[in-house]
């Protein structure tokens, strides 16, 4: 690779890029769009300019692009977020992988194409393109809002789903049916490392950036940070799975800690850079010749994606209990295919099993679903209000009592279901933590005691793996503290289940520690004796470590909103610390702290304000409190609980993702105008009309803008507002 030619193309792509986006902007449209069409003119198929000079070059900038595109991703959706969409997003996934799956193959078998190309292309058809989604999101300003983040959530396990659907159409095309093995182990696989990078994550890096806090300004956070993602993506690729798999997985772990805005914020010039290069890139790959060729196939399958992608989407919403109206916007926001489409059908490509022409076709259906996806969001507010206006009353009302009673059932649970979860995701977690350190010993620890020891290698190996297993033997093992909704629950049979089938969990794994170096029989003897024995011996020690541990890992994992509320950080007697960020609907937003009064109003001081990468100390009655700052506060929980929601209050959905540009404009009063013979106090603008007075011109001279000034008959008076409130005012 020659770096001449790599800065060259870059500095070309960027160029043309720039120019385009410009001229977008100007237009109003989405900047993802003229990404895409800088992209085909930047391509071989325009021959009308220069074109860049080596596509893996191009190839290079925009894998990095991906990699960074879910890195912020994952920051701003996190595990929590997932956890607690629950099955709303794999239910919903799930029926637009299957139905899509299902269009596509039907569609590619009456297309003339051979059973495996049909469920490649079913496959290709079936996931939606989380980078092209975000970008979206994020120029229209949506990203906030609750249909987006049910969106988010889809997207991330169908991204998950999609590791699975690549080793079946693998063994399919290679042995023409599914191993069920294979199958079971790529599933324990991706969970097994879903799970330790997770914990290892949670547990290791808030700890050590608050350790190093005093060192990381915005040029530290940058390289960490980013060294962290690549870092993670280049350990997920080791570990079989994707670079964007491992990007998405740290940026989710760091999303909980403290640093999160801080990490965004450095990282959002990186992302906006290389995220560009990736949309230019698929731009590139349109070809005008496929597009003749094969426009009938273009056409069909792009509209059974949009369509396909519509119907599932709500419908599958719905059934997951949410609104009509949610689930036609999600359902709206799904209509296209991208980076996964690419990479099923270059599997196919490589297994000699896909025909050739299918791949351009793929991508042209990807561009043109790309093109369209931002109109389609925006379609699907007015599409919601246009059904929801003409649906049949008895339908609504039926749409409406499931969701109410979904939302019932969640709210209340059943008393055992919480106590189950809870024994079953200990049970998980505490079983892949004992597996990962199974397999670090036999493979790593235990051949190197077995060179340098030789002789005792064996019981060495045994005793340290042994001793590494403890504590995480004693904490599947110790019971599960009850939930608040089954301490009440008269019988404790299951409780005595459960319990037992988490100690033979225990046993066994200490029972194949030792079996795998001497034998089964003196496995499960010594796996008695040692369960006895912690149960008997070291269950009071050894319980208070498993508590720190796990206090430890839960209050990395909240830190951040343990940051916002103040717990845990004590100053003296019952007073904590917190640290809130200034929301866009805060109402003491842009007044000084004197005027703010929050020391009368809520009895909590201000200590500092962090405003991006500049913190002030001790702020004094002057500094004005703006939208983003963080700021510092001392108080009681009651006073900090009573704060919060004021301090972080935020605009309505209906208004916070709009996106209307302020301008200038002028209107001429007439006789009949109700601004004549008012001054601009008594007109009320801004409250009434939301504009703000800038000039009053009378006889062709500009004159003086006080408040007691008063409007007549031919004054030109000058706005500053939205179209939109503009032409209302007019």
């Amino acid at each position: 690779m020659s770096i001449e030619s790599l800065i060259s193309d870059l500095a070309f792509l960027l160029l043309l890029g720039a120019v385009v986006t410009v001229l977008f902007k100007w237009l109003r449209q989405p900047v993802v769009l003229g990404y895409i069409v800088a992209g085909f003119l930047a391509g071989p198929n325009f021959t009308y300019l220069p074109s860049v000079s080596t596509a893996e070059n191009i190839e290079f900038w925009a894998q990095l692009g991906i990699v960074v595109l879910l890195f912020s991703l994952g920051l701003e959706f996190s595990f929590k977020k997932l956890v607690r969409s629950g099955s709303a997003a794999v239910v919903t996934a799930l029926i637009i992988v299957a139905g899509m799956m299902l269009a596509g193959f039907v569609v590619g078998h009456l297309m003339g194409f051979n059973f495996i190309n049909c469920l490649f292309l079913g496959g290709m058809l079936s996931m939606s393109s989380t980078t092209i989604i975000i970008k979206a999101f994020t120029d229209m300003g949506l990203r906030q809002q609750k249909f987006a983040s049910l969106v988010l959530a889809v997207l991330i396990v169908e991204d998950m789903f999609a590791v699975l659907m690549m080793v079946i159409l693998s063994s399919i095309a290679l042995n023409n049916s599914v191993e069920g093995t294979e199958l079971l182990m790529s599933v324990a696989k991706l969970a097994f490392f879903l799970i330790i990078w997770f914990l290892v994550g949670v547990y290791v890096l808030p700890s050590a950036l608050n350790r190093c806090r005093r060192f990381l300004n915005s040029e530290t956070l940058l390289v960490v940070s980013m060294g962290l993602c690549l870092g993670m993506a280049v350990f997920s690729v080791y570990c079989g799975f994707s670079l964007a798999l491992g990007a998405f997985v740290m940026g989710s772990v760091l999303a909980g800690t403290s640093y999160a805005e801080s990490i965004e914020h450095v990282t959002a010039p990186v992302k906006d850079l290389f995220g560009a290069v990736f949309f230019i890139s698929v731009g590139m790959m349109v070809q005008p010749a496929i597009l003749a060729e094969y426009w009938v196939p273009i056409v069909v399958l792009s509209a059974v994606v949009i369509v396909g992608m519509i119907v599932f989407g709500s419908f599958g919403m719905i059934v997951t209990g949410q609104g009509l109206r949610t689930a036609i916007r999600s359902g709206f926001s799904l209509t296209q295919i991208g980076e996964f489409a690419f990479i099923i059908a270059t599997l196919g490509m490589s297994l000699g099993v896909l025909e050739s022409h299918i791949y351009p076709i793929v991508v042209a259906v990807s561009v043109i679903t790309t093109f369209t996806t931002p109109y389609f969001i925006k379609l699907s507010s007015p599409v919601a209000d246009w059904v929801e206006g003409h649906l049949p009353q008895r339908v609504a009302l039926a749409i409406e009592r499931y969701q109410s009673e979904g939302q019932r059932e969640r709210a209340e649970g059943h008393p055992w279901m919480a106590l189950l979860r809870r024994h079953l995701w200990r049970s998980v977690i505490y079983s892949v933590v004992l597996i990962a350190v199974s397999i670090v010993m036999l493979n790593f620890v235990g051949p190197w005691l077995h060179r340098v020891f030789r002789t005792w290698g064996d019981m060495l190996q045994v005793a340290v793996t042994l001793m590494a297993m403890a504590p995480f033997l004693l904490a599947l093992i110790v019971p599960v503290k009850q939930p608040k909704e089954a301490v009440n629950v008269s019988t404790n049979i299951p409780r005595i289940v459960m319990m037992v089938f988490r100690i033979i969990i225990a046993a066994g794994f200490v029972a194949h520690s030792v079996g795998v170096v001497y034998s089964p029989l003196a496995g499960i003897g010594t796996s008695l004796v040692i369960v006895l024995t912690i149960i008997g011996f070291f269950y009071r020690r050894l319980s208070k470590h498993i508590k720190r541990i796990e206090d430890r890992f839960f209050n990395n994992l909240n830190e951040r909103e343990l940051r916002r509320s103040g717990k845990h950080n004590v100053v003296v007697s019952d007073l904590h610390t917190a640290y809130m960020t200034v929301g866009n609907a805060c109402r003491f937003a842009g007044e000084r702290l004197e005027q703010s009064d929050l020391r009368k109003a809520y009895g909590v001081n201000v200590i500092s304000i962090q405003r991006q990468n500049i913190t002030i100390p001790i702020p004094d009655g002057r500094q004005r409190i703006y939208p983003g700052d963080v700021l510092g506060v001392i108080g009681t929980d009651a006073q900090l609980a009573q704060l919060l929601p004021q301090v972080e209050a935020e605009a309505d959905a209906d208004t916070r993702g709009q996106s209307a540009e302020v301008e200038l404009r002028s209107i001429m009063l007439s006789f009949n105008s109700p601004l004549v013979g008012q001054t601009p106090a008594s007109a009320s603008l801004r409250t009434r009309y939301k504009v703000l007075l800038v000039a009053v011109s009378r006889d062709g001279e500009f004159i003086d803008t006080a408040p007691d000034l008063t409007f007549t008959p031919g004054d030109i008076v000058w706005f500053a507002g939205t179209n939109s409130d503009i032409a209302k005012l007019k």
